[in-house]
């Protein structure tokens, strides 16, 4: 009998398959990563802005070491020496203080600022039992430096991960531990300082990211 031969575009529509379960639920929870990182982006914009004003409330005293904590920590990673290894040895800390609660594991070490946490806890002893006020600027530089060591390395981990397709880890991820560092961070200022106000940064915060959303969806859909 005569076959006639499958024209190539025959053979290559034959040859695929439909995607599996498992493929089909991949490709879900990326996009959704990818989605609610996305959404995330104007919350971002929202606690630097409100943070920084907050921040402006103080006296120079209190601000001024901070920010210099920040721009030392950068010079050092930019031009001396990447501190890997500080940052992994407060992973594994925090690692070890978990390890009896599986579901924070992973998650931990990522979203919780060990040296950050260490240093504030320091300074608020130091501070209520020593009397030591001449070392507020010190422990504020360190406060600064910290945490941004825990977000540049945190950032740099996520962006490294093998597999991260659309890098919806990455922006998702990432997104996360800067809010929800931001709010730790406040809490502290909030605690330290007078005038600095956790509830007038979260309110300002929200409003401002909600605002920013609402904008967007009216120019989208308008």
């Amino acid at each position: 009998m005569f076959n006639p031969k499958k024209e190539p575009s025959e053979k290559v529509f034959s040859d695929l398959k439909p995607p599996s379960k498992n493929q089909i639920k991949e490709f879900s929870l990326i996009s959704l990563k990818l989605a609610i990182g996305l959404c995330l982006l104007p919350a971002l914009y929202a606690v630097t802005f409100c943070f920084i004003g907050e921040l402006a409330k103080l006296e120079g005293a209190a601000v001024r070491p901070f920010v210099w904590g920040v721009i030392g920590f950068l010079a050092i990673y930019l031009f001396i020496w990447e501190p890997a290894i500080i940052f992994k040895k407060g992973q594994r800390v925090l690692e070890v203080i978990f390890r009896f609660f599986a579901p924070l594991v992973k998650v931990a070490p990522f979203v919780l600022p060990i040296y950050t946490i260490l240093i504030s806890i320091g300074y608020f002893i130091g501070l209520q039992f020593f009397g030591m006020k001449g070392f507020i600027p010190l422990f504020i530089f360190g406060i600064g430096f910290s945490l941004a060591l825990h977000l540049v390395f945190c950032a740099k981990t996520l962006r490294a991960k093998a597999g991260d397709k659309l890098k919806a880890n990455y922006i998702f991820g990432f997104g996360c531990i800067y809010i929800l560092d931001a709010l730790l961070l406040s809490l502290f200022f909030n605690l330290a300082f007078e005038h600095f106000s956790f509830l007038a940064f979260f309110n300002g915060s929200y409003q401002l990211s909600k605002g920013i959303c609402l904008t967007i969806f009216k120019q989208l859909f308008f």
